[in-house]
């Protein structure tokens, strides 16, 4: 019989967490302190790609390529399942006057990606909105991005159609009940939930979550802010990024456009100097967005970790505690890898890929 577990977070490493239990057989709740999908992985753009893939480890790129080949599969399952279109979107990404560029494409050539350099006369004719103050690019097809809001939307809708899966919203988790160094379940504003099973998935709040059980996770909040314009469809054909900054179109015609990276806490309310740097950094990369009206500003508390390496796996000296966690800026990237070794190492079969470098074994 499959071991009653809960997981504790509804963002999409939660969310995935437990929509790969449930279908492995595994009752599940799923408990969130807000709504699920409502905070970091909201928050972000979509980009199924880390922002800069060669200068990660190799633990991060493992979990990054093998999430990628899975995205346009998992979009459409999702859809039939919950009638939300996750919106996979393939537009391929433009990389402009990276200072790295000879370290980038040797990247790809050891790891068999595709990127190349491209003539900035080429760039122009793809992506006319462009601006001009930019002197070379290299260029990665095949790249999507996510409609994030709505990839929740169908996680949570398919979620809800499973038998053995309960979700349970607007549930602060303060602590665990515990059986000396065994983890019995959650103690919660709701009250006592008992499960023989623990999994922490709460995002920039896990390392408070497990501070309860005087253990030190070095996963904390980063602020990322976010800026929205809403543009003709045809107006950004593919993602663009300079100087850590990019545009992200969707289907329909709206244009992201972030983020920044501060370290204030869990302060997540937006600013007005993030405002206007964004917007300068818009109208650098897409001159005809000075004319465009910002029709939403946001932040989000991005899971902040050594080197981004999530922490994945059963937590050492605490019987039935498990983490998926601290995926800093690449949660949405990361989240189809990570939540099936999760599941493949909780349903004791054979993992996706090396579970060992995302261990919390030997790094709490």
């Amino acid at each position: 019989m499959k071991r009653q577990t809960i997981v504790v977070g509804g963002g999409v490493i939660g969310l995935l967490s437990a929509y790969g239990l449930a279908a492995g057989g595994v009752p599940v709740t799923l408990i969130d302190a807000s709504d699920t999908g409502t905070e970091a992985s909201w928050a972000g753009g979509g980009i199924v790609s880390p922002l800069y893939p060669w200068r990660y480890s190799a633990a991060v790129t493992a979990l990054a390529h093998w999430s990628q080949d899975y995205y346009p599969g998992l979009g459409e399952v999702l859809k039939q399942q919950s009638g939300v279109d996750p919106e996979v979107h393939e537009t391929g990404l433009y990389w402009l006057d990276l200072e790295d560029e000879d370290h980038a494409l040797a990247w790809a050539q050891r790891e068999g990606r595709a990127l190349h350099r491209v003539h900035m006369k080429e760039v122009h004719a793809a992506v006319p909105a462009l601006g001009d103050g930019f002197a070379k690019a290299v260029y990665m097809p095949g790249v999507a991005n996510v409609r994030n809001p709505r990839l929740l939307q169908a996680m949570r809708g398919a979620l809800a159609q499973m038998p053995n899966v309960r979700i349970v919203e607007r549930c602060p988790v303060h602590g665990f009940v515990r059986e000396g160094q065994r983890i019995l379940g959650v103690q919660t504003a709701l009250g006592e939930m008992r499960a023989e099973q623990v999994v922490v998935a709460a995002g920039a709040w896990s390392g408070n979550l497990i501070a309860r059980l005087g253990l030190e996770l070095p996963v904390r909040p980063m602020k990322g802010q976010m800026i929205l314009f809403k543009c003709a469809e045809d107006f950004l054909p593919s993602m663009v990024l300079a100087k850590r900054r990019y545009a992200i179109p969707r289907r329909d015609g709206h244009i992201l456009v972030g983020s920044t990276l501060e370290d204030v806490g869990f302060d997540k309310t937006p600013t007005e100097d993030a405002l206007e740097s964004l917007r300068a950094t818009a109208i650098d990369l897409l001159p005809g967005l000075a004319d465009a009206k910002v029709i939403k500003h946001w932040a989000g508390l991005r899971p902040a970790s050594p080197e981004g390496i999530p922490y994945i796996g059963a937590v050492p000296g605490y019987e039935g505690l498990w983490l998926n966690c601290g995926h800093f800026r690449n949660g949405l990237v990361l989240a189809p890898a990570s939540c099936q070794l999760l599941a493949e190492l909780m349903l004791g079969r054979a993992p996706c890929i090396d579970p060992s470098p995302y261990a919390p074994v030997g790094r709490l």
